[in-house]
Protein backbone atom coordinates (compact mmCIF):
# COMPACT_ATOMS: atom_id res chain seq x y z
CA UNK A 1 0.00 0.00 0.00
CA UNK A 2 1.24 3.38 -1.18
CA UNK A 3 2.22 6.09 1.43
CA UNK A 4 1.81 9.38 2.21
CA UNK A 5 5.92 9.44 1.23
CA UNK A 6 4.96 8.07 -1.76
CA UNK A 7 2.42 10.47 -2.77
CA UNK A 8 4.75 13.03 -1.90
CA UNK A 9 7.39 11.63 -3.66
CA UNK A 10 5.12 10.95 -6.80
CA UNK A 11 3.35 14.70 -6.66
CA UNK A 12 6.84 16.41 -6.35
CA UNK A 13 5.17 18.25 -2.73
CA UNK A 14 6.14 17.84 0.50
CA UNK A 15 4.46 15.17 2.83
CA UNK A 16 2.72 17.77 5.40
CA UNK A 17 0.85 19.28 1.66
CA UNK A 18 0.28 16.08 1.00
CA UNK A 19 -1.24 15.10 4.63
CA UNK A 20 -3.16 18.55 4.52
CA UNK A 21 -4.72 17.42 1.64
CA UNK A 22 -6.09 14.12 1.54
CA UNK A 23 -6.87 14.09 5.67
CA UNK A 24 -9.46 17.39 4.51
CA UNK A 25 -6.88 20.18 6.92
CA UNK A 26 -8.71 24.25 6.56
CA UNK A 27 -4.71 24.67 5.86
CA UNK A 28 -4.92 26.50 2.24
CA UNK A 29 -3.24 24.49 -0.28
CA UNK A 30 -3.81 25.94 -4.14
CA UNK A 31 -6.39 24.00 -6.08
CA UNK A 32 -3.23 23.25 -8.52
CA UNK A 33 -1.28 21.28 -5.79
CA UNK A 34 -4.68 19.51 -4.62
CA UNK A 35 -5.68 18.29 -7.96
CA UNK A 36 -1.93 16.59 -8.34
CA UNK A 37 -1.85 15.36 -4.69
CA UNK A 38 -5.22 13.80 -5.62
CA UNK A 39 -4.19 12.60 -8.98
CA UNK A 40 -0.98 10.87 -7.41
CA UNK A 41 -2.69 8.93 -4.64
CA UNK A 42 -5.72 7.59 -6.93
CA UNK A 43 -2.22 6.39 -9.39
CA UNK A 44 -1.27 4.77 -6.45
CA UNK A 45 -3.86 3.19 -4.53
CA UNK A 46 -3.54 5.23 -1.52
CA UNK A 47 -6.35 4.85 1.12
CA UNK A 48 -6.09 7.47 3.70
CA UNK A 49 -6.34 6.52 7.37
CA UNK A 50 -10.07 7.13 8.82
CA UNK A 51 -7.63 8.03 12.31
CA UNK A 52 -5.61 10.26 10.85
CA UNK A 53 -7.94 12.42 9.05
CA UNK A 54 -9.98 12.46 12.02
CA UNK A 55 -6.76 13.92 13.91
CA UNK A 56 -6.44 16.56 11.47
CA UNK A 57 -9.87 17.88 11.16
CA UNK A 58 -11.23 17.18 15.00
CA UNK A 59 -14.33 15.37 13.70
CA UNK A 60 -14.40 11.30 13.00
CA UNK A 61 -17.06 8.72 11.73
CA UNK A 62 -17.43 7.21 15.31
CA UNK A 63 -20.58 7.17 17.50
CA UNK A 64 -19.84 5.79 20.80
CA UNK A 65 -22.68 3.80 22.53
CA UNK A 66 -21.29 3.42 26.20
CA UNK A 67 -23.56 0.76 28.17
CA UNK A 68 -23.60 -0.56 31.51
CA UNK A 69 -23.10 -4.44 30.35
CA UNK A 70 -21.82 -5.21 26.83
CA UNK A 71 -23.71 -9.00 27.35
CA UNK A 72 -26.90 -7.14 28.10
CA UNK A 73 -29.41 -7.51 25.67
CA UNK A 74 -31.30 -4.38 26.64
CA UNK A 75 -27.86 -2.22 25.64
CA UNK A 76 -27.38 -4.71 22.58
CA UNK A 77 -30.53 -3.62 21.10
CA UNK A 78 -30.00 -0.04 21.82
CA UNK A 79 -26.51 -0.61 19.83
CA UNK A 80 -28.75 -2.28 16.82
CA UNK A 81 -30.54 0.96 16.69
CA UNK A 82 -27.66 3.12 16.25
CA UNK A 83 -25.80 0.78 13.98
CA UNK A 84 -28.67 0.62 11.72
CA UNK A 85 -28.79 4.22 11.13
CA UNK A 86 -24.97 4.94 11.26
CA UNK A 87 -23.69 1.85 8.67
CA UNK A 88 -25.60 3.42 5.84
CA UNK A 89 -24.10 6.85 5.75
CA UNK A 90 -20.36 4.99 7.06
CA UNK A 91 -20.50 5.92 10.61
CA UNK A 92 -18.54 2.94 13.06
CA UNK A 93 -20.54 2.01 15.96
CA UNK A 94 -18.04 1.46 18.94
CA UNK A 95 -19.72 -0.12 21.79
CA UNK A 96 -17.78 0.81 25.36
CA UNK A 97 -19.22 -1.49 28.44
CA UNK A 98 -19.19 0.05 31.64
CA UNK A 99 -19.99 -2.46 33.83
CA UNK A 100 -17.72 -1.14 36.76
CA UNK A 101 -19.86 1.93 37.09
CA UNK A 102 -19.04 5.88 36.66
CA UNK A 103 -15.31 5.34 36.28
CA UNK A 104 -15.06 3.19 33.66
CA UNK A 105 -17.56 5.14 32.31
CA UNK A 106 -15.31 8.42 32.42
CA UNK A 107 -12.60 6.59 30.74
CA UNK A 108 -14.61 5.40 27.90
CA UNK A 109 -15.88 9.07 27.72
CA UNK A 110 -12.63 10.68 27.40
CA UNK A 111 -11.09 8.30 24.58
CA UNK A 112 -13.94 8.88 22.67
CA UNK A 113 -13.33 12.59 22.63
CA UNK A 114 -9.71 12.08 22.15
CA UNK A 115 -10.83 9.70 19.14
CA UNK A 116 -13.08 13.49 18.09
CA UNK A 117 -15.75 10.91 18.02
CA UNK A 118 -18.88 12.42 16.06
CA UNK A 119 -21.56 11.15 19.18
CA UNK A 120 -20.88 10.25 22.68
CA UNK A 121 -24.69 8.01 23.90
CA UNK A 122 -24.90 6.81 27.62
CA UNK A 123 -27.58 3.89 27.35
CA UNK A 124 -27.33 3.07 30.77
CA UNK A 125 -28.49 5.17 34.22
CA UNK A 126 -26.85 7.32 36.60
CA UNK A 127 -26.30 6.56 39.83
CA UNK A 128 -27.94 8.07 43.23
CA UNK A 129 -24.95 10.24 44.91
CA UNK A 130 -22.48 9.30 42.55
CA UNK A 131 -18.91 10.56 43.95
CA UNK A 132 -17.88 10.99 39.63
CA UNK A 133 -20.67 12.84 39.11
CA UNK A 134 -18.96 16.20 38.99
CA UNK A 135 -15.99 14.64 37.45
CA UNK A 136 -18.36 13.27 34.32
CA UNK A 137 -20.21 16.35 33.83
CA UNK A 138 -16.92 18.02 33.34
CA UNK A 139 -15.55 15.76 30.83
CA UNK A 140 -19.40 15.98 28.86
CA UNK A 141 -19.03 19.78 28.65
CA UNK A 142 -15.50 19.13 27.11
CA UNK A 143 -16.33 16.18 24.66
CA UNK A 144 -19.26 18.98 23.70
CA UNK A 145 -16.80 21.98 23.36
CA UNK A 146 -14.61 19.52 21.15
CA UNK A 147 -17.21 18.76 18.62
CA UNK A 148 -18.92 15.61 20.32
CA UNK A 149 -23.13 15.23 20.13
CA UNK A 150 -24.03 14.14 23.96
CA UNK A 151 -26.95 12.22 24.42
CA UNK A 152 -28.63 9.98 27.23
CA UNK A 153 -31.09 7.52 27.08
CA UNK A 154 -31.88 7.46 30.92
CA UNK A 155 -31.54 9.84 33.29
CA UNK A 156 -28.25 11.63 33.92
CA UNK A 157 -26.87 14.02 36.21
CA UNK A 158 -25.21 16.02 33.66
CA UNK A 159 -26.44 18.03 30.94
CA UNK A 160 -27.84 16.41 27.50
CA UNK A 161 -30.65 15.76 25.71
CA UNK A 162 -32.47 12.77 26.49
CA UNK A 163 -34.16 10.01 24.12
CA UNK A 164 -36.01 7.76 26.72
CA UNK A 165 -38.79 6.08 27.74
CA UNK A 166 -40.79 6.44 31.29
CA UNK A 167 -39.28 4.17 33.23
CA UNK A 168 -41.93 4.76 36.18
CA UNK A 169 -44.94 4.82 34.01
CA UNK A 170 -43.93 1.50 32.59
CA UNK A 171 -43.61 -0.24 36.10
CA UNK A 172 -46.70 1.60 37.02
CA UNK A 173 -48.81 0.12 33.94
CA UNK A 174 -48.07 -3.74 33.97
CA UNK A 175 -48.68 -3.86 38.27
CA UNK A 176 -52.15 -1.59 37.32
CA UNK A 177 -52.88 -4.54 35.02
CA UNK A 178 -52.13 -7.16 37.49
CA UNK A 179 -54.40 -5.33 40.31
CA UNK A 180 -57.47 -4.74 37.93
CA UNK A 181 -57.05 -8.84 36.76
CA UNK A 182 -57.39 -9.73 40.33
CA UNK A 183 -54.17 -9.88 42.00
CA UNK A 184 -54.07 -8.59 45.32
CA UNK A 185 -50.31 -9.24 46.95
CA UNK A 186 -48.02 -8.13 44.09
CA UNK A 187 -44.48 -8.29 44.82
CA UNK A 188 -41.95 -6.37 43.08
CA UNK A 189 -38.27 -7.30 42.46
CA UNK A 190 -36.31 -4.39 42.64
CA UNK A 191 -33.34 -3.52 39.91
CA UNK A 192 -29.61 -2.93 41.36
CA UNK A 193 -29.46 -0.35 44.48
CA UNK A 194 -28.22 2.83 43.74
CA UNK A 195 -29.55 3.64 40.14
CA UNK A 196 -32.21 6.27 39.21
CA UNK A 197 -34.10 3.78 36.91
CA UNK A 198 -34.11 1.54 39.64
CA UNK A 199 -36.12 3.48 41.62
CA UNK A 200 -38.07 4.92 38.77
CA UNK A 201 -39.42 1.35 38.36
CA UNK A 202 -39.75 1.10 42.28
CA UNK A 203 -41.73 3.99 42.43
CA UNK A 204 -44.05 2.92 39.04
CA UNK A 205 -44.70 -0.62 41.39
CA UNK A 206 -45.57 1.10 44.31
CA UNK A 207 -47.57 3.99 43.05
CA UNK A 208 -50.03 1.54 40.69
CA UNK A 209 -50.84 -0.47 44.59
CA UNK A 210 -47.94 -2.76 44.47
CA UNK A 211 -47.40 -4.33 48.04
CA UNK A 212 -44.33 -5.77 49.04
CA UNK A 213 -40.51 -5.04 47.78
CA UNK A 214 -37.26 -7.34 47.81
CA UNK A 215 -33.89 -6.54 46.88
CA UNK A 216 -32.32 -7.68 43.17
CA UNK A 217 -30.94 -6.71 40.28
CA UNK A 218 -30.75 -6.76 36.42
CA UNK A 219 -29.66 -10.14 36.17
CA UNK A 220 -30.83 -13.89 35.50
CA UNK A 221 -29.58 -14.80 38.51
CA UNK A 222 -31.14 -11.55 40.98
CA UNK A 223 -34.27 -13.35 39.89
CA UNK A 224 -33.54 -17.17 40.25
CA UNK A 225 -32.25 -15.47 44.24
CA UNK A 226 -35.17 -13.97 44.36
CA UNK A 227 -37.65 -16.80 44.14
CA UNK A 228 -35.99 -18.81 46.26
CA UNK A 229 -36.08 -16.09 49.03
CA UNK A 230 -40.15 -16.20 47.82
CA UNK A 231 -40.01 -19.50 47.96
CA UNK A 232 -38.42 -20.08 51.64
CA UNK A 233 -40.73 -17.73 53.17
CA UNK A 234 -43.41 -20.40 52.91
CA UNK A 235 -46.03 -17.88 51.15
CA UNK A 236 -46.12 -16.65 47.71
CA UNK A 237 -47.66 -13.67 46.02
CA UNK A 238 -50.47 -13.59 43.53
CA UNK A 239 -48.27 -11.75 41.12
CA UNK A 240 -44.44 -11.15 40.73
CA UNK A 241 -43.41 -8.28 38.69
CA UNK A 242 -39.30 -8.07 38.30
CA UNK A 243 -37.16 -5.03 37.41
CA UNK A 244 -36.78 -6.28 33.95
CA UNK A 245 -37.02 -9.24 31.81
CA UNK A 246 -34.05 -11.22 32.61
CA UNK A 247 -35.04 -11.36 36.46
CA UNK A 248 -38.66 -12.40 35.35
CA UNK A 249 -36.93 -15.43 33.68
CA UNK A 250 -34.91 -15.96 36.09
CA UNK A 251 -37.98 -15.96 38.66
CA UNK A 252 -40.04 -18.09 36.19
CA UNK A 253 -37.60 -20.55 35.69
CA UNK A 254 -36.67 -21.35 39.68
CA UNK A 255 -40.92 -21.28 39.95
CA UNK A 256 -41.29 -24.04 37.81
CA UNK A 257 -38.18 -25.75 38.90
CA UNK A 258 -39.69 -25.78 42.26
CA UNK A 259 -43.16 -27.09 40.72
CA UNK A 260 -45.07 -24.18 41.30
CA UNK A 261 -47.12 -23.37 38.40
CA UNK A 262 -46.93 -20.64 36.32
CA UNK A 263 -49.67 -18.56 35.49
CA UNK A 264 -51.92 -20.99 37.15
CA UNK A 265 -50.33 -20.39 41.44
CA UNK A 266 -48.37 -17.26 40.49
CA UNK A 267 -48.23 -14.81 37.50
CA UNK A 268 -44.85 -13.37 36.90
CA UNK A 269 -44.31 -10.14 34.58
CA UNK A 270 -41.12 -8.41 33.52
CA UNK A 271 -40.04 -4.79 31.89
CA UNK A 272 -38.28 -4.16 28.82
CA UNK A 273 -39.69 -6.98 26.50
CA UNK A 274 -36.50 -8.25 25.50
CA UNK A 275 -36.08 -11.35 22.81
CA UNK A 276 -35.58 -14.00 25.31
CA UNK A 277 -39.22 -12.67 26.91
CA UNK A 278 -40.88 -13.50 23.27
CA UNK A 279 -39.22 -17.41 23.98
CA UNK A 280 -40.42 -18.15 26.99
CA UNK A 281 -44.01 -16.33 26.26
CA UNK A 282 -43.37 -13.66 29.31
CA UNK A 283 -45.66 -11.15 29.87
CA UNK A 284 -43.79 -7.32 30.10
CA UNK A 285 -43.65 -3.85 28.88
CA UNK A 286 -42.49 -3.24 25.66
CA UNK A 287 -40.02 -0.41 25.73
CA UNK A 288 -38.92 1.52 22.24
CA UNK A 289 -35.06 0.43 22.97
CA UNK A 290 -34.15 -0.16 19.25
CA UNK A 291 -36.18 3.38 18.37
CA UNK A 292 -33.86 4.76 20.95
CA UNK A 293 -30.43 3.87 18.92
CA UNK A 294 -31.99 4.97 16.34
CA UNK A 295 -32.96 8.11 17.06
CA UNK A 296 -29.83 8.79 19.11
CA UNK A 297 -27.65 8.21 15.84
CA UNK A 298 -29.95 10.50 13.72
CA UNK A 299 -29.49 13.38 16.41
CA UNK A 300 -25.77 12.88 15.67
CA UNK A 301 -26.05 13.19 12.06
CA UNK A 302 -28.60 16.45 12.78
CA UNK A 303 -25.77 17.43 15.20
CA UNK A 304 -28.39 18.10 18.19
CA UNK A 305 -31.38 16.80 19.72
CA UNK A 306 -34.73 17.56 21.57
CA UNK A 307 -35.40 16.12 24.80
CA UNK A 308 -38.26 13.57 23.81
CA UNK A 309 -40.23 10.48 26.05
CA UNK A 310 -40.65 7.68 23.55
CA UNK A 311 -44.10 5.56 24.08
CA UNK A 312 -44.11 2.05 26.02
CA UNK A 313 -47.16 -0.79 25.77
CA UNK A 314 -48.13 -3.88 27.52
CA UNK A 315 -46.72 -7.03 25.88
CA UNK A 316 -49.60 -9.74 27.33
CA UNK A 317 -48.57 -13.18 27.09
CA UNK A 318 -48.82 -16.58 29.24
CA UNK A 319 -47.08 -15.89 32.38
CA UNK A 320 -50.08 -13.72 33.53
CA UNK A 321 -53.76 -14.88 34.24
Amino acid sequence: MASLSDISRHAGVSIATCSRVLNGSAHPVSEATRRRVLKAAEELGYAPSALARALVTRSSRIIGVIVGDIVDPYFAEIARGVEAVGAELGYLTMVCSAELGSEAELGHLRQLRDYHAAGIVFAGSGRVDDPSAEALATAVEDARNRGSVVLALAQRDFEAPTILFDNEAAAHDITAHLRDRGHDRITFVEGPAGLHTSAQRRNGFLRAGGTDTIPGGFAYEDGCAAANQLLASGTLPDAIVAANDEVAIGVLTRLRDAGVKVPEDVSVAGIDDLRPAHFVGLTTVSVPLHEMGRRAAQAVLENGAQDVVLPHALAIRNTTR
